[in-house]
């Protein structure tokens, strides 16, 4: 077998080209007779055409499916130093057409000093169809025969061309049901779903020639520390050089090696790029000066600041309405360690400082290994898990049943000995403070939010900076307190009435039960709803064991075991019951909210609409307030409605890698969030306060230039497909 080569130059190669035009004539298999799919050692193809009718005005999405042998490949629309990507004619009814066929993101595939650009195993080629508004069928059984032809490669390479073919029933009219090939359908989407998108509204792309290549400069709003870029153009760059991505603090820039061939300066960098964790992008950078936010952006004074922000953020933080029942846990606990003298009063406020901070800790490390293995996350998503909503309001509702009085934790440590007696107060002060931040974290205090942004696009020495600060800011009141006796001679002396204000503090531990429980059922559903209140009514039963047998080993394995089977329910009907869907809907004002989604941000900013995003959470009790207390104010909505601008709502209770990747590019990981758009072609968007009031949002509006009424021949970029079109040599 010959090692035949295609190559894709425009370099002259007359004689190279007629020997394998004679090679593939004599490796390529014979026609395969026309059927769904056809085989040959290396691969197999086949026709996916997912409706089994066809009728007048329908629009579907079809395609070529490849499975490919491990070891073998084919190639991308631009095939990189040598190849060809796969080709199709249409043999269609009269009436239906088919578009181009569209190229997910390829792989790069390096054979010697070449680089190829392709895929391995199985790629599906997506194909756009279309069937004409007066069609007007001959027959009731119609074929559809794709002539397909591609190279197929390994350290040889051969090329293959099969006839597939597809019967489908013609209408005159849509049916009542439509039949769908439901596996077809969803191979496609698979594939569907990882074509480029283009760039977000508020992403910035510029190169600038060096004397070796390009500097590729893409803001996206979050660092980025490793990206690949597969060019449209041939002979632009070099394929087979390294591409080395020096990240930034809004993300990163990517330098290039021109091709040698390359005579005239370019002036744009066309093709698409990959970023892990992020969907590919399609984009066309022009020429031009580099963004200035490109620059790494790391400074002691940035640092500094972001930490002094952090500071007054965790401070504010005390005073939230997400944080009230943080409140009475710290009030109870500064009761309790009244009692003791000064040092222990300090090691009581330093022990729940530590439970805090290490919170912290947890919560940014477990933050960024998942962002490092490609999640996009931003802060509270430990709130966006139906799992971790469940297992907190279990917490909680224990936490609350030994608080009312029906059992006392630690009592059967007591028979273990005394000094595990001693650290019990101890271990209470620490575990307040972890109970402290993870109430905390559903919402963002003013500061809290710049500060958070800068810590998470930046290293995870800065990050980890900001945080602790955040969390010393959390606990300072607290630590003040105990450093001034003054202070602590206020608090009252102990007594009996200590018990009947602990069972008093567990009207807000209920409290905050049937907010997380609530929680729970707008993320998993009313069905799952059930299993978390048994699950409950389980732990009732574990708290009456441990009150009616207090100490007593066989009374604490039971309830052990009963405490393992209650959080089985929900997490077993969390992870077996699917997701209840959420729509947005216009509030009693008659406001009109829009979910939000960057091409309908893109489209209205194309038409020069100024744009009022609201990025909330159901779990984000600030976010709950500003929507109660200012959005729905009827003043508010009349001024929203009267406005001209767009409402588009960012509902972030479940995980939504759109919204987090927004959220990165304004500089923020956390809710609640604001941002006006005025329209203007470039201009940034206005953030707003995270505790909104009336004033400051009308001062907000009165901000935007006046908008025109919009024009409707104005073209949607909604509208535009992310197909790859073939580019020009």
């Amino acid at each position: 077998m010959l090692p035949c080569r295609q190559i894709r130059t425009p370099r002259p190669a007359a004689a190279l080209l007629a020997l394998l035009f004679a090679c593939g004539m004599l490796l390529a298999p014979a026609p395969a007779r026309a059927q769904d799919s056809a085989s040959t050692q290396q691969l197999t193809v086949r026709l996916l055409l997912p409706p089994a009718q066809l009728y007048p005005g329908q629009t579907f999405t079809g395609g070529l499916d490849f499975h490919i042998v491990p070891g073998w490949h084919i190639y991308w629309i631009n095939a990189g130093d040598s190849g060809e990507p796969p080709n199709v004619q249409w043999n269609l009814p009269q009436g239906v057409t088919a578009g181009q066929l569209q190229y997910p993101p390829p792989m790069r595939l390096p054979l010697g000093p070449l680089m190829d650009f392709g895929y391995q195993n199985r790629v599906v080629l997506p194909i756009t169809f279309k069937v004409a508004p007066d069609f007007h069928p001959t027959a009731k059984q119609v074929p559809l025969i794709a002539n397909v032809s591609w190279l197929v490669c390994q350290n040889v390479c051969l090329p293959g061309r099969a006839t597939l073919r597809l019967t489908r029933t013609a209408l005159t009219a849509p049916p009542a049901r439509p039949s769908v090939d439901a596996a077809a359908q969803q191979s496609i989407r698979e594939f569907q779903a990882q074509m480029p998108r283009p760039l977000p509204p508020d992403a910035i792309a510029r190169f600038q020639p060096t004397p070796q290549g390009f500097r590729l400069a893409v803001l996206l709003g979050h660092r980025v520390t490793h990206a690949q870029f597969f060019p449209l153009d041939f002979t632009v760059i070099a394929n087979a050089a390294p591409q080395k991505t020096t990240p930034t603090r809004n993300g990163f820039v990517l330098s290039l090696l021109k091709d040698p061939t390359l005579t005239t300066r370019p002036k744009h960098l066309h093709g698409v790029l990959e970023v892990p964790g992020s969907p590919a992008y399609l984009i066309d950078a022009p020429l031009g000066a580099l963004p200035t936010q490109a620059a790494s952006g790391f400074s002691f004074g940035a640092l500094f600041g972001a930490m002094g922000l952090a500071l007054l953020g965790g401070m504010l933080l005390n005073l939230m309405p997400c944080v009230f029942p943080v409140l009475f846990i710290k009030g109870l606990a500064l009761v309790q360690s009244s009692q003791h003298d000064r040092r222990k009063m300090r090691a009581h406020g330093w022990l729940y400082t530590a439970g805090i901070i290490l919170s912290f800790w947890v919560i940014l490390s477990v933050l960024i290994i998942l962002r490092a293995a490609g999640r996009q996350l931003g802060w509270g998503f430990q709130f966006q898990s139906p799992i971790m909503l469940a297992l907190m309001a279990m917490l909680f509702f224990f936490l609350g049943l030994s608080l009312a009085g029906q059992f006392e934790i630690g009592l059967s440590l007591t028979s273990v000995g005394g000094s595990l007696a001693q650290k019990q107060g101890y271990a209470g002060s620490f575990f307040t403070g972890v109970l402290a931040m993870v109430v905390a974290t559903p919402c963002t205090a003013p500061f809290m939010g710049p500060a958070i942004g800068y810590a998470l696009a930046h290293s995870a020495f800065t990050s980890f900076c900001v945080f602790t600060t955040l969390g010393l800011g959390l606990a300072l009141p607290y630590l003040l307190l105990v450093y001034f006796p003054g202070w602590a001679r206020l608090l009252p002396r102990p007594g009996a009435w200590m018990e009947i204000l602990k069972q008093a503090f567990s009207i807000p531990i209920f409290a905050t039960v049937i907010w997380l429980v609530w929680l729970y059922a707008e993320v998993a559903g009313t069905t799952a709803l059930l299993a978390l209140l048994a699950a409950l009514l389980l732990l009732a039963i574990a708290g009456w064991f441990l009150g009616r047998w207090p100490a007593k080993i066989g009374a604490t394995l039971a309830a052990v075991l009963i405490v393992a089977a209650a959080a089985a329910l929900p997490w077993y009907a969390a992870k077996a019951l699917p997701a209840p869907s959420k729509s947005v809907s216009a509030s009693a004002g008659g406001t009109h909210w829009q979910p939000y989604s960057p091409a309908l941000l893109h489209k209205y900013l194309s038409e020069g609409k100024p744009v009022f995003v609201d990025f909330t959470a159901d779990w984000c009790l600030s976010c709950q307030v500003n929507q109660r207390v200012v959005l729905d104010r009827p003043d508010v909505q009349r001024r929203l409605s009267n406005s001209g601008v767009e409402l588009l709502k960012a509902d972030w209770t479940r995980h939504d890698k759109t919204i987090t990747e927004a959220l990165a590019r304004l500089g923020r990981s956390g809710i609640p969030t604001y941002a006006l758009y005025s329209g203007t072609p470039g201009e940034p968007p206005r953030l707003l306060p995270a505790v909104l009031t009336p004033g400051i949002l009308f001062s907000a509006l009165d901000s935007l230039r006046t908008v025109p009424p919009p024009s409707s021949a104005s073209p949607s970029p909604a509208s535009a497909t992310n197909t790859i079109l073939a580019p020009q040599p």
